[in-house]
């Protein structure tokens, strides 16, 4: 019994995978609909970012920028197992490009979330770790720091059961921020990197 459930619980995993690559709901987005984001069953750590942004959407995979780099450095994590190791997800809370603004892009499409977020993550049942980045994924998965600053937000995460941190985005846009808020990089990322380092362990000791 427990094999055959465990068998149809993937099935309607990669179905459901499947259903959100071929989303086209929002079919007047600049570039056209391109959902992009990288899940597995297996999934321990999650990283909930906003929305894919141009380069994303041309290369057609996540934090493949300088963004990236500076993300998988926070982590610990080299970039060959960042893409490679099914036991890292990426799903952000838009799946698609949205678009330029008038100050960065434009927030996610609140559709993509009715529709695809709930399901996705009752699916995902080995998380352990949840990386949250922005002001749209801190409202859907940490709702009580909604209307936090930024600072605010990551220092209350960084005081939890080491299940769930806020990062400011890793944006090089971001450099001013870092340099007024040392205690970010000098406190909370060795905290991240050795929650990240035990989950992946224990993985390799099953």
């Amino acid at each position: 019994m427990k094999l055959i459930s465990w068998e149809r619980m993937l099935k309607d995993f990669h179905r459901l995978k499947l259903e959100m690559q071929a989303c086209r709901l929002c079919k007047d987005l600049p570039l056209g609909p391109n959902p992009i984001f990288q899940l597995d069953e297996r999934a321990k750590i999650l990283i909930i970012g906003q929305a894919p942004g141009r380069i994303t959407h041309l290369k057609n995979r996540p934090f493949d920028d300088p963004s990236g780099d500076r993300l998988r450095e926070w982590l610990g994590i080299d970039k060959s197992a960042f893409y490679a190791d099914p036991q890292i997800g990426i799903f952000p809370m838009g799946l698609c490009f949205p678009g330029a603004g008038s100050s960065g892009d434009k927030p996610p499409p609140e559709i993509c979330a009715t529709t695809w977020r709930k399901k996705t993550m009752a699916a995902l049942k080995s998380v352990e770790l949840t990386l949250v980045l922005g002001a749209y994924a801190i409202a859907w998965h940490l709702p009580h720091l909604n209307g936090k600053t930024v600072a605010e937000a990551v220092k209350q995460s960084s005081e939890g059961q080491d299940r769930f941190f806020v990062l400011p985005h890793p944006s090089p846009r971001n450099n001013r921020w870092l340099r007024q808020n040392p205690w970010f990089e000098a406190d909370v990322i060795p905290r991240i990197q050795q929650s990240v380092r035990q989950n992946l362990s224990e993985s390799e000791r099953k």
